[in-house]
């Protein structure tokens, strides 16, 4: 489903020359749930973003459904980001003057869906993130566990095979956290592949696999029965 083949990024500023990541080579399957783990600065953004097809590495391949997600031009990138991957983040990025019916429907909206076909997607998600009773408030008009839940269904609006989550959790309390871990579980037991950033031990547990970066190098990848 996603590989990296010697994938490295590398920043100038001026004379000096930055590391995000180091020659990097792995594999994710399909329908793995993977936790990356590591201090800040370690690379994990980097990583999450060249898998998104958001920065492109500077050396090296990053294929997709065997698709070398670099190889092909912005547009089409965009495509292939927008058919086939969904983004989750720390701070939703919802739209503060949509409702939340109307910030489900933005990604359907990008893809020329017809009214009716949106309209009944879009209520099939709120309601499978219990929020059909608050279709139309705007995030101001919820708390900080229904926005995420707002961000998690339109994540989920073009059915995408890979979900990429930018620490899911980190603001949230801890009811709603183990309820975002509990629905990205029933997302990769329907055979979804993700991807999770994270700093939170308990939410990297919940992961099949687990990923650690150190100063942009990969230092450590074990599977769940490794771990234990």
């Amino acid at each position: 489903m996603i590989r990296l083949e010697n994938v490295a990024k590398v920043y100038h500023r001026g004379p000096e020359e930055v590391v995000a990541l180091r020659p990097t080579t792995l594999e994710i399957g399909r329908g793995e749930f993977v936790a990356v783990v590591g201090a800040s600065g370690s690379g994990k953004t980097t990583l999450l973003s060249m898998l998104g097809g958001m920065l492109a590495p500077t050396a090296g391949k990053v294929w997709l459904d065997g698709q070398s997600l670099y190889d092909v031009g912005s547009q089409d990138r965009a495509h292939l980001r927008q058919r086939m991957i969904g983004f989750v983040f720390q701070t939703f990025n919802l739209v503060s003057y949509l409702s939340a019916l109307e910030n489900v429907q933005l990604p359907l909206m990008l893809s020329g869906e017809s009214d009716a076909i949106r309209e009944l997607r879009v209520l099939e998600l709120l309601q499978r993130v219990g929020l059909e009773s608050r279709l139309n408030h705007k995030p101001c008009e919820l708390s900080v566990g229904q926005q995420q839940r707002v961000a998690l269904a339109r994540m989920l609006a073009n059915d995408p095979a890979v979900i990429l989550a930018d620490e899911p959790t980190g603001n949230l309390d801890p009811e709603t956290r183990e309820q975002v871990m509990e629905f990205l579980e029933t997302l990769c037991n329907e055979g979804r592949t993700i991807v999770m950033v994270t700093h939170d031990p308990a939410a990297a547990a919940r992961a099949r696999r687990t990923i650690r970066l150190a100063d942009g190098g990969l230092v450590a990848d074990l599977s769940l029965r490794q771990v234990a």
